[in-house]
């Protein structure tokens, strides 16, 4: 197992700063969605991507009415509890209680995250109380050293 830096999960995220959303992309400076950003970052770290990723609508969360995001990270990143969530951890989001997360973020401090959205490019939020109370799992990537 490859070993991997909290700062080296930072610094590659943080490369793709600006890269405008495109649905289903995961191309640095090109464009890329919030999986996107997440799908590149672990190329770039571990090489090939662990698993084939299907074509996906934006709400297909909803219509399946499964975690599906998360189950697909766990079948390759340990889960955190979210109040251990460390730098460099993966944040998933649910809009609303009840429904399955869709939304993903890499934690790039203890209070912020960078994360792609529709009509924007990828950037840097806070994670202020309204994306706290969102959040809805924590993994941790593979091989991660402190």
């Amino acid at each position: 197992m490859t070993e991997i830096s909290r700062q080296a999960i930072v610094a590659t995220a943080m490369a793709w700063l600006g890269t405008p959303y495109r649905h289903q992309a995961s191309l640095k400076g090109v464009g890329c969605d919030c999986l996107g950003l997440v799908r590149g970052v672990w190329r770039e770290l571990y090489g090939d991507e662990p698993e084939a990723m299907p074509a996906y609508t934006a709400d297909w969360a909803e219509a399946r009415g499964v975690d599906t995001l998360a189950e697909a990270a766990g079948r390759h990143m340990p889960p955190v509890p979210l109040d251990e969530a460390r730098t460099g951890d993966l944040l998933l989001f649910r809009w609303r209680t009840g429904l399955p997360a869709k939304h993903a973020a890499i934690l790039i401090a203890p209070d912020s995250f960078l994360h792609a959205h529709d009509g924007a490019s990828v950037a840097t939020a806070a994670l202020s109380p309204w994306w706290r109370r969102r959040a809805a799992f924590t993994f941790r990537f593979p091989g991660v050293t402190d």
